[in-house]
């Protein structure tokens, strides 16, 4: 039965004021927590959740799995601008009054946001006793140092860094395929992008940057401009889970509209900076060439060899 009082209340604030000692943010405590900002520069919010992947977080109880899903969400969006995340509010949604589901929540999610220096201001849970799944939504609050301009240019080199797994985008489609039947598959987390990125951008000339989620390849003509990406998926790159979803039913081009088919985030570069990029980040992957065009996406599938357009 759910409890209003809500009595780790106590707990929950604690360790979100552990949170507080951060560069960004000046915060002092009250009925609700007060903070200065400690930088001036351009800035950008952005909110996100785990979506469908909710139901099977909750079934097999992968809360902390739920709170990198949720931060990724937010975090590798971000990180296609730039932006250095400095404060975040969460709202938690669960089907009952799970006591040590939110506590294992919050405690993760603090562990994460200390990480990267980012406070946590605010939050809230609701319990809605008539669904069946879970939801982390999250708003994040970042800066920008240096505003991007964020557009391929033709002779640009597409690098891809590899996805996790199904990340969190096309799992009502997984959902209608599989039915009931379950894979770990399913609840491994979203992959974090930010931290390398933010890295990338400090030594190196990147002209475009997309990360791979819902609409999956066809999120990269958000950055063509009077140019076409060709994309050339190394075959070993795309993970056992998207060829099970292929080889049921779902064809070449809905696999690339839908996943992310084991890439989850794509840089544009020059050729001068390919060589740097791919020696220091071990796991990255030369994916495509970027020419003139008219902002389409030409594939060659992965899965069979065949070429087609989006």
């Amino acid at each position: 039965m759910y409890n209003p009082t809500k009595p780790y209340k106590r707990q929950i604030l604690k360790l979100i004021e552990s949170t507080w000692n951060t560069p960004y943010l000046k915060v002092e405590p009250g009925l609700y927590p007060v903070f200065k900002k400690q930088f001036s520069f351009w800035e950008v919010q952005h909110t996100d959740g785990i979506g469908t992947k909710g139901f099977y977080h909750w079934k097999k109880r992968t809360f902390e799995n739920a709170v990198i899903d949720a931060l990724a969400m937010n975090l590798n969006d971000l990180a296609m601008v730039g932006a250095i995340p400095y404060a975040i509010q969460n709202h938690i949604v669960l089907p009952k009054d799970d006591h040590d589901a939110i506590l294992a929540i919050v405690k993760k999610l603090v562990s994460e946001c200390k990480k990267r220096k980012i406070a946590m201001t605010g939050g809230e849970t609701s319990i809605h006793s008539d669904v069946h799944s879970m939801d982390i939504s999250i708003t994040v609050s970042a800066f920008l140092r240096k505003r991007l301009k964020k557009q391929c240019e033709v002779g640009d080199v597409l690098i891809g860094f590899p996805s996790s797994g199904l990340h969190s985008n096309g799992i009502t489609k997984v959902r209608e395929i599989f039915g009931k039947h379950y894979e770990s598959a399913f609840i491994k987390p979203t992959r974090i992008y930010l931290d390398e990125v933010l890295k990338i951008l400090g030594q190196h000339k990147v002209n475009g940057m997309m990360h791979i989620t819902g609409g999956a390849f066809t999120k990269l003509k958000d950055i063509l401009k009077n140019v076409d990406a060709i994309i050339l998926q190394p075959k070993e790159s795309v993970p056992k889970i998207f060829h099970e979803i292929h080889v049921k039913g779902v064809s070449d081009k809905a696999m690339y509209s839908t996943f992310n088919c084991g890439i989850g985030f794509v840089l544009s570069v020059p050729k001068s900076e390919v060589r740097a990029i791919l020696k220091r980040f071990k796991n990255s992957f030369i994916i495509g060439e970027v020419v003139r065009g008219n902002a389409a996406v030409h594939i060659t599938s992965a899965f069979t060899g065949r070429k087609f357009v989006l």
